[in-house]
C-alpha cells in the first residue's frame, strides 16, 4: 500500500508562485511515475505534470514554461514549482504515483489564484 502526503498550496495573487511537495511511503516499486493532476469545480481531473523515475517529464500545454516538476528518488518525493500563476490554475491539486499498473492518489491540496 502506498501513502501520499501533500504540502503547499494556498492563496496567491495572479503572477505569484507556489510550491507543492509530495512524499510517498509504503511499498513502492523503483520504476514508477510521480506527478500532479488537478481538478477545478465542474471539470474533469487533468494532468498537470509527471516525471518518471528515470527523469523524463511531461507537462500539460497550459503550464509549459511556468511550472517545473522535479523528484528525489532516494526520498520518494516530488515537487511542483509553479510560477506566473493565473486564475485558471485554481483547482485542487492531487499528487499521484503510478507503478506496477496501479495509480495512487494523495488527498489533494487547494490552490487558489486571485486576479
Amino acid at each position: 500500500q502506498v501513502q501520499l502526503v501533500e504540502s503547499g498550496g494556498g492563496l496567491v495573487q495572479a503572477g505569484g508562485s507556489l510550491r507543492l511537495s509530495c512524499a510517498a511511503s509504503g511499498s513502492i516499486f523503483s520504476i514508477n511515475v510521480m506527478g500532479w493532476y488537478r481538478q477545478a469545480p465542474g471539470k474533469q481531473r487533468e494532468l498537470v505534470a509527471v516525471i518518471t523515475s528515470g527523469g523524463s517529464t511531461n507537462y500539460a500545454d497550459s503550464v509549459k514554461g511556468r511550472f517545473t516538476i522535479s523528484r528525489d528518488n532516494a526520498k520518494n518525493t516530488v515537487v511542483l514549482q509553479m510560477n506566473n500563476l493565473k486564475p485558471e490554475d485554481t483547482a485542487v491539486y492531487y499528487c499521484s504515483l503510478r507503478h506496477v499498473g496501479n495509480q495512487n492518489w494523495g488527498q489533494g491540496t487547494q490552490v487558489t489564484v486571485s486576479s
